[in-house]
């Protein structure tokens, strides 16, 4: 049975009523017996806003940054499962204001398509519009262009129809326009220079779908299909539509929930099929405090709507599976690297900083086999972790972690400092502090108001002791009741923690990070510098 709705805007949408889908999971369960297993979540670790687009049988995936720099991380993978980090879409922001960090602004949800041999990554920068980042070799350099100057379209994805016209679906992020709920569709060119129309509006989500966006556009058996997340996040649900034509009018269907599984949410992600011809779905869980983990999900069409998941609780929507069929057997089992020995002639790829890099910030070249990160001061405030822009950031890479480290201060003057850190809305750091005639092992707590979107932040010191040498060890340990301390060593082998336990908190979109920071705690210009011969995180 099919009821239809009339929205604001006389945009028309169609309602389908929920029907039984043994057959589709009779398919899916099958799967079980010939593969081995997966276990969901994939990836621990916060790839927000993750889209998907495989080429032959390499998948490679995108996700969200905001202002962590390089950005817009693009990982690969041979079976969907194990994915190595390969590049960043995005070295630095095109822009004068991301030279400070900007919380909670810069790359939102990304997408990304391969057509006629090039890659092709739409990114919206909420404040500033939609940049489009391309490439024929994934593993090499992204050229860019502004598609649009657009305050507040978010959540673009690019689509070629078969008669060569090509389209854009989009969102709008209320804090920018006003505008919730609602997508549009625009021509553009195909080859993503320019719009060539006005927007029309295409869905208005506010009486059956409130807070839908992230959307995603594909065709399949004549229909135009167009995945997004709607309810929320933390609480939300997929939602598709379908149409015979690209402007619609579009049904409207639920088609995955959290129904009876542990899996809130389940949020924004990318449909993609598998060389053999089945269906996936790439999405994330928002965990809180670590971020958005990612989640891979079965998929198949039964009536020509998709069904995700599994029916858990018989209710006709497809609800996260837990474990699953492996896509493929016999591939690479990748992994994402966090330690470093700092060997190389360039920083890791799970480095980011908390702005646009600089080459004032760090040196690779100077001692060689350490990574230098000087003593540098913030011209434009206080010089808090939290404002700064030479934080150096990696990813949490499972919800229990040790991250120790070796260092060395050479301090030149006062308030010279090098240690690590947790970034987050509260956050802490230790390390080694110079005082101008000796060194002090210190630790801060950092806090962080939260409104729209960079916060206030404050700090207070929470530990100082002397030390005889500006040489120590030190380590961070996060446990799974979601809290995280310190502890220090003179020897690398005997730690003394430090007795002051910290909550672990998300930062502005994301989860919490690990860091790296020196810095002139005073905020003095120095010729100070502390030089980190490796990190090692278990």
């Amino acid at each position: 049975m099919v009821r239809e709705l009339k929205l604001d805007r006389m945009v028309l949408v169609r309602i389908t009523s929920r029907y039984p889908i043994c057959l589709c999971e009779m398919k899916l369960r099958r799967e079980m017996d010939s593969l081995g297993t997966y276990k969901n979540p994939i990836l621990y670790a916060d790839y927000s806003d993750p889209d998907v687009v495989r080429v032959g049988g390499d998948y490679y995936m995108v996700s969200s940054s905001f202002t962590y720099i390089p950005g817009v991380p693009l990982l690969h993978s041979r079976d969907l499962v194990h994915w190595e980090l390969i590049n960043h879409c995005v070295k630095e922001l095109p822009f004068e204001k991301y030279a400070l960090p900007c919380h909670g602004s810069g790359t939102w949800a990304p997408s990304i398509r391969y057509h006629e041999g090039t890659f092709f990554v739409f990114i919206p920068l909420v404040d500033e519009g939609i940049l489009v980042a391309r490439t024929r070799d994934p593993y090499g350099e992204f050229e860019w262009n502004m598609l649009c100057r657009s305050k507040g379209w978010i959540d673009p994805c690019p689509f070629w129809d078969h008669d060569g016209k090509a389209y854009m679906v989009f969102a709008y992020a209320k804090s920018r326009t006003g505008i919730k709920h609602r997508l549009s569709l625009v021509e553009i060119d195909p080859q993503c220079q320019s719009l060539l129309d006005t927007p029309r509006l295409i869905f208005d989500g506010e009486q059956v779908a409130p807070t839908s966006e992230g959307p995603k556009m594909y065709q399949k058996n004549g229909y135009y299909y167009i995945l997004m997340p709607s309810g929320g996040v933390e609480t939300g649900w997929q939602s598709c539509l379908r149409s015979r034509s690209v402007y619609g009018p579009y049904e409207y269907k639920v088609v995955m929930h959290q129904g009876n599984s542990p899996v809130n949410g389940p949020h924004q992600g990318g449909w993609v099929s598998s060389p053999d011809g089945r269906d996936w779905f790439v999405h994330f869980q928002d965990v809180a405090e670590l971020g958005r983990i990612v989640h891979l999900q079965p998929m198949c069409f039964l009536d020509n709507w998709p069904f995700i998941g599994q029916d858990q609780n018989g209710d006709g929507i497809g609800e996260p599976v837990e474990e699953w069929a492996m896509p493929s057997e016999g591939m690479p089992e990748y992994a994402i690297s966090q330690s470093d020995d700092f060997t190389g002639k360039t920083l890791g790829l799970q480095w980011q900083w908390q702005a646009n890099p600089d080459a004032g910030f760090y040196s690779l070249e100077k001692n060689p086999g350490y990574l230098r990160l000087y003593c540098y001061r913030n011209p434009s405030r206080e010089n808090l972790l939290w404002y700064a822009p030479n934080v150096l950031t990696q990813i949490p890479q499972k919800p229990k972690l040790t991250m120790t480290v070796k260092l060395s201060l050479s301090g030149r003057q006062e308030g010279d400092f090098g240690g690590i850190g947790m970034v987050g809305h509260d956050y802490g750091y230790a390390g080694l502090y110079c005082t101008g005639r000796a060194v002090q092992i210190r630790c801060y707590r950092g806090t962080v108001t939260e409104p729209m979107f960079e916060g206030e932040a404050s700090e207070k010191l929470v530990f100082s002791q002397e030390t005889e040498e500006g040489r120590a060890w030190f380590r961070l340990t996060l446990g799974e009741d979601k809290t995280y301390g310190f502890s220090y060593s003179a020897d690398g082998r005997t730690f003394t923690r430090i007795e002051h336990s910290f909550p672990l908190k998300r930062a502005t979109w994301t989860g919490a990070k690990l860091c790296l920071w020196s810095c002139s705690r005073e905020n003095r210009e120095s010729e100070g510098y502390c030089d980190y011969e490796y990190v090692n995180v278990e």
